[in-house]
């Protein structure tokens, strides 16, 4: 539709909708109504035709606007939901108000160096949100918001950020011995008991260092995934989607006796009764207590694979039980101490 806006200066505009997007503007030249008319027909006809132009004046997708129907889609489809999710408040940060066509490959060459200096992220996390923030532009180009995705010159960079770290058999038994410590304390009716306060991270260690399990799949674990007269347990909730079979040692099988079986979960946190959703605040105070440096839950696993190695086992093996997709996976978690070191050289000897 068109209207006169000012009789005296002869100002005609236009305005109208065309499938659901209000579009609006001056009918420049027009100075009555049936050039006005003929105005609107032109813009119709070079939006249809996407010649917009100047012309167009329909809303310009930017990075945000993005973001909601990205995160439906990890929800849905992908392990890392979580850490997209602080993924995308990093990007709406950095890109958020800028148009999707006009993000470039240099600019996110800029973004890698801004966040490993402003958040002094690692390599490793670096490329978590690369990958995340490609995923994101191949679904705006799949939408038809975006032509090509600028990600495609994009480099990850190498992830050699994280130093070999192994548990000792000494670290081992300082955090056990810190583990079980019992405190005197005063209750509200004076009297005196001693409790336990890291007691709960036992069973959770223990499974860790007997079967390699990463900490998600210890989280989730549940009694109905536990076979008991065949001695194994059947993961389901894995990194890879896959499921797999982890066979329980008898060190394991002895505190899984030891627990409380009415739960869904095998691991309940005692003060909620729920599965664990975190356990980094005690997890650090008992290995600070213990003195043990540089140490994450992660290492645990690095730490099941290594023994298994230097024991005798089969790094083909060793894959299976870990869950990797190749050989070559399972040799970056495993690395040999310096005393297995010290005794193959010293075979030279011989």
């Amino acid at each position: 539709m068109t209207t006169n806006e000012s009789p005296i200066l002869k100002k005609w505009s236009y305005r109208f909708q065309l499938n659901g997007i209000e579009y609006s503007g001056t009918c420049v030249g027009a100075t009555n109504k049936k050039e006005a008319d003929k105005y609107e027909t032109i813009v119709k006809a070079e939006i249809m035709k996407g010649n917009l132009g100047i012309l167009d004046n329909k809303p310009k997708p930017r990075l945000k606007d993005l973001i909601p129907l990205y995160l439906t889609y990890s929800e849905t489809n992908k392990k890392s939901h979580k850490g997209d999710i602080f993924s995308t408040k990093i990007f709406l940060k950095y890109f958020g108000n800028i148009e999707l066509k006009n993000i470039t490959p240099q600019m996110i060459e800029d973004f890698k160096v801004r966040i490993k200096q402003d958040r002094n992220n690692k390599n490793a996390t670096i490329n978590r949100h690369l990958e995340a923030l490609s995923k994101m532009l191949n679904i705006a180009v799949a939408n038809n918001l975006l032509n090509k995705n600028p990600m495609w010159s994009v480099k990850k960079l190498r992830e050699d950020n994280h130093k070999v770290r192994v548990l000792s058999l000494d670290e081992e038994n300082r955090l056990f011995e810190e583990i079980e410590r019992g405190y005197e304390v005063v209750g509200r009716d004076r009297k005196h008991k001693i409790v336990y306060p890291y007691l709960h991270l036992k069973p959770l260690i223990v499974c860790a260092l007997q079967t390699g399990m990463r900490r998600g799949e210890i989280f989730n674990l549940k009694w109905s995934n536990i076979d008991f007269e065949y001695e194994f347990a059947e993961l389901l909730e894995t990194k890879s989607g896959k499921s797999r079979r982890v066979p329980i040692s008898s060190k394991f099988m002895e505190i899984l006796n030891q627990l409380d079986r009415n739960t869904e979960y095998v691991f309940t946190n005692p003060a909620t009764g729920k599965p664990y959703n975190d356990i980094k605040n005690s997890f650090h105070t008992v290995l600070e207590k213990a003195n043990i440096e540089n140490f994450r839950f992660h290492d645990f696993r690095h730490t099941a694979a290594t023994r298994m190695l230097e024991k005798g086992a089969d790094i083909r093996t060793v894959q299976e039980i870990l869950g990797h997709s190749s050989v070559i996976v399972t040799q970056r978690y495993t690395h040999t101490t310096p005393q297995y070191k010290k005794k193959a050289i010293e075979l030279l000897c011989a």
